[in-house]
């Protein structure tokens, strides 16, 4: 019974402050998707919400210009399109709305609600570190696909020495973030310098391989003869290929295992909840019959 007032507490609270903050409905949130699927791509229901709420906050948001350049240099290899306030905000809104799970669990079990504070802490820190560790795994697809992308330029240079044809070529059959990056090296090449283009993609990326892949591709331009360069790089790349795809195996049981305990978990759950259910009716009945 205590646990069903929570959560009508919580859903009042909820609904309470949805109306005070003005968050929009479902209806309304799929109405403004459909109209802004450019802007707000794959926002729906809350997630536009929260969206909405942080675009206000943001402009009260402060951040030292040194900060500010290099959340914005960040956020443009992550391939996220908002200002820095703006994400700033977003964790706050997303970290409060965490934190706010404290107010049932305040008037239920006191001793918790320090708990969720904590984790309303946590979820701003994680979600301000999001754009690290979206960095990271773009930067990691790259890294995964470049033994074959200089392999394919070891195998295209025999015939054709012409950069920016072998990466209008290559972006066709590759990941989407190495594809990304590509169409924007491309566009680049068609209207500007071919090196500088090539630098600009690599300092995006900030790869130390995809580097090496840069300085071969600025010799070709230049007219050098880099044909035992390539064949160097594509042995050197196909071990660190290998070695990748071992680390990606070896990641494979842990997480099977961590399911496996999730779902024994969840199993011993069902189990305790039929007892203890069970328990307090006979109980009940014995009490009652008394």
């Amino acid at each position: 019974m205590t646990i069903i007032t929570g959560i009508l507490v919580g859903l009042a609270l909820y609904f309470i402050l949805a109306d005070t903050l003005g968050l929009p409905t479902m209806r309304a949130s799929r109405a403004i998707y459909n109209l802004s699927k450019n802007q707000a791509k794959g926002m729906v229901g809350l997630e536009l919400g929260i969206h909405k709420l942080a675009v206000r906050l943001s402009k009260w948001v402060r951040i030292n210009e040194f900060k500010r350049l290099q959340l914005v240099s960040d956020l443009q290899t992550a391939g996220l399109n908002i200002s820095p306030e703006l994400h700033i905000a977003k964790g706050l809104v997303v970290g409060l709305a965490a934190g706010m799970t404290a107010i049932p669990f305040f008037f239920i079990f006191p001793i918790l609600s320090p708990v969720f504070i904590i984790l309303g802490f946590m979820v701003y820190l994680k979600e301000i570190g999001s754009v690290r560790e979206r960095i990271k795994d773009k930067r990691s697809a790259i890294e995964f696909e470049l033994p074959r992308f200089v392999a394919f330029i070891e195998k295209t240079l025999q015939h054709n020495r012409s950069v920016l044809s072998i990466l209008e070529d290559y972006r066709k059959s590759t990941v989407k973030e190495f594809q990304h990056e590509l169409n924007i090296t491309v566009a680049d090449m068609h209207s500007g310098n071919y090196e500088a283009a090539l630098t600009r993609l690599e300092g995006r990326v900030g790869s130390p391989m995809l580097s090496d892949v840069i300085r071969g591709l600025i010799s070709v331009i230049q007219g050098d003869e880099t044909d035992m360069y390539w064949t160097v790089l594509s042995v050197r790349f196909a071990d660190i290929g290998r070695q990748m795809l071992r680390q990606r195996a070896l990641k494979v049981p842990p997480k099977v295992k961590r399911l496996s305990m999730s779902l024994l978990f969840c199993f011993m759950m069902s189990y305790v909840v039929i007892i203890v259910v069970e328990v307090l009716s006979s109980m009940s009945a014995m009490f009652g019959g008394g």
